[in-house]
């Protein structure tokens, strides 16, 4: 996972206020149309409260922080700030749609529409019928009825804010949203090819749902990641060597590394039934190239 995208998860899960909130939006993606959008929605959204007792507004300010992080589009970032608007104000898209034009009321109503299809599709918390069931079938839905693969992405940059805010919520409901985080947007982050967002998601939600497993996976990589480190350094280092040596410049290709995400590592536990001190490729490295051989 890109360390600069882990900075700035780092900096969100550090976020308590509406100023703060604004603040690290703005440093990031600044025009007077957004401006206006963030004054708007800090209007829209006064008095509302999340569970954790913050103002709700600072949470569609971090999805626009997330959503920029993959597309600093002006109109999508106003999208991501206005997308519980419709839904939790009495403002109408047709008063978005005057105020912020037609691409962002599209945007929004995309957004909103999945609302309408995640209510329709899932069973209510309250059922003794199972979670998967129809969690597939709401990913289906959504697949096929937005056409539009932004809405898609400020969709998966809010599901990511929600379960970096879910200490907040009871035990089942945290429980619940993993799953659907799971079944439903990890996959559909995989789909789209943001393998960031697909394994924070996955990891999340792993952390949710098995505690245990997830501890246990945690201690050792903690407890070892310096030794991890030293390793791929020396890994690059020979990689880096045979690069030039055949006759690549220095400014023509570029190595990642990075330790394996958590829930892929405990997939690979359980499929191959084996311990984490057993699972031989924790480590991982991408060489990119400017030009394919």
């Amino acid at each position: 996972m890109r360390s600069d995208f882990l900075e700035l998860i780092e900096k969100i899960k550090n976020i308590h206020t509406t100023q703060e909130a604004s603040n690290l939006l703005l440093s990031r993606v600044n025009t007077p149309k957004i401006k206006k959008a963030l004054d708007f929605a800090i209007k829209a959204h006064e008095g509302q409260k999340r569970k954790s007792g913050e103002d709700y507004v600072i949470h569609p300010i971090l999805v626009a922080t997330i959503t920029s992080y993959f597309n600093d589009n002006e109109d999508v970032i106003i999208a991501a700030i206005l997308h519980d608007v419709v839904e939790d104000t009495p403002y109408t898209i047709y008063y978005i749609k005057d105020e912020f034009g037609d691409e962002v009321a599209n945007l929004v109503e995309g957004l909103t529409k999945i609302v309408e299809i995640r209510d329709n599709s899932l069973v209510p918390s309250n059922s003794n019928e199972k979670l998967a069931k129809s969690a597939l079938t709401f990913r289906k839905m959504l697949l096929s009825s937005i056409q539009d693969i932004r809405v898609l992405v400020i969709k998966l940059c809010d599901r990511l804010h929600n379960m970096l805010t879910l200490d907040a919520l009871k035990e089942e409901k945290k429980k619940r949203i993993a799953e659907e985080t799971l079944v439903v947007y990890a996959p559909i982050a995989h789909r789209l090819g943001i393998a960031t967002l697909k394994n924070l998601l996955e990891d999340l939600s792993f952390k949710y749902l098995l505690p245990e497993e997830y501890k246990k996976i945690d201690e050792y990589i903690q407890k070892n990641k310096e030794k991890f480190q030293l390793k791929l350094n020396s890994f690059i280092q020979e990689i880096e060597k045979l690069m030039l040596k055949n006759g690549f410049k220095e400014k023509e290709f570029e190595i990642k590394s990075r330790i394996k995400h958590y829930y892929s590592i405990f997939l690979k536990m359980q499929r191959k039934g084996i311990s984490i001190e057993e699972v031989l490729d924790l480590l991982a490295v991408r060489i990119i190239v400017n030009k394919p051989i």
